[in-house]
């Protein structure tokens, strides 16, 4: 097998992601073939090379399936992969046992309930269109709401030439609309509110299905229990009671 970046081996292994593999090789905490490796950018063989993390062997460090609920801070990317400077959702786990990736997306600019998981059959479902999973937002405008932006809301706006509709739509507070969408397709609760001339300065989701982001800190994360994760396919209509104070 061709040689590739240690980090890269230790990323596929479900150690770290790779930024975090470059701080253990800094760290000296990897050894290659019995010597510490400090130098980032090391080539390494994952089959042949005898590789090992703080003394334990990389084929003994075993992957631990786990999904976390993460309350992701606006300016954080949504990628497995670093984009420029910005910093990764993913890298605020720091507990973390195993490869990790978001289950969907957030954009850079918003914040709130995101699940990260190393479980890809989960994922897989969760984001899969037959499962019906309603997202909710809290969008805070710079604008008073009135009720003819309700009702433009409410009435959908057309993406990639589809018509898309909300499935439910309310006022929280005078400049906060909680908006609750199906399909979760790229800027849909943006463009929604857009369409009524409305300019949001906050965009926080709040509940995935059963799930709600409630009192956890900004770039806290939790790990979610099995009853948790099945409740997500649960089939219950949607409510509008998400405590204000998520905001």
């Amino acid at each position: 097998m061709a040689k590739i970046r240690l980090n890269k081996i230790l990323a596929n292994a479900g150690v770290a992601s790779r930024r975090s593999a470059d701080l253990l090789i800094e760290e000296g905490r990897v050894t290659l073939n019995g010597h510490i490796c400090t130098e980032l950018g090391t080539l390494a063989d994952p089959i042949k090379d005898y590789i090992s993390v703080d003394g334990k062997s990389l084929s003994k460090v075993p992957p631990k399936q786990v999904t976390y609920l993460l309350n992701k801070p606006a300016g954080y990317i949504c990628s497995n992969k670093q984009v420029g400077t910005d910093p990764l959702a993913i890298d605020l786990i720091r507990d973390r046992k195993a490869r990790l990736y978001t289950v969907g997306r957030l954009d850079k600019h918003t914040e709130g309930l995101i699940l990260v998981t190393s479980e890809g059959n989960f994922a897989n479902q969760v984001m899969h269109p037959s499962s019906n999973i309603e997202r909710q937002y809290f969008a805070t405008t710079k604008e008073d709401i009135t009720i003819n932006d309700l009702e433009q809301i409410k009435k959908g706006t057309y993406i990639e030439g589809k018509k898309v509709q909300p499935v439910s739509v309310f006022k929280v507070k005078k400049n906060v609309v909680s908006i609750t969408v199906m399909e979760g397709k790229k800027h849909e609760v943006r463009l929604l509110v857009a369409r009524t001339g409305l300019n949001i300065s906050r965009l926080k989701r709040v509940r995935l299905g059963n799930l709600e982001l409630g009192t956890l800190p900004r770039g806290a994360y939790r790990i979610l229990t099995a009853k948790e994760k099945a409740s997500l396919f649960e089939k219950k209509s949607s409510y509008k009671k998400v405590a204000s104070s998520t905001l």
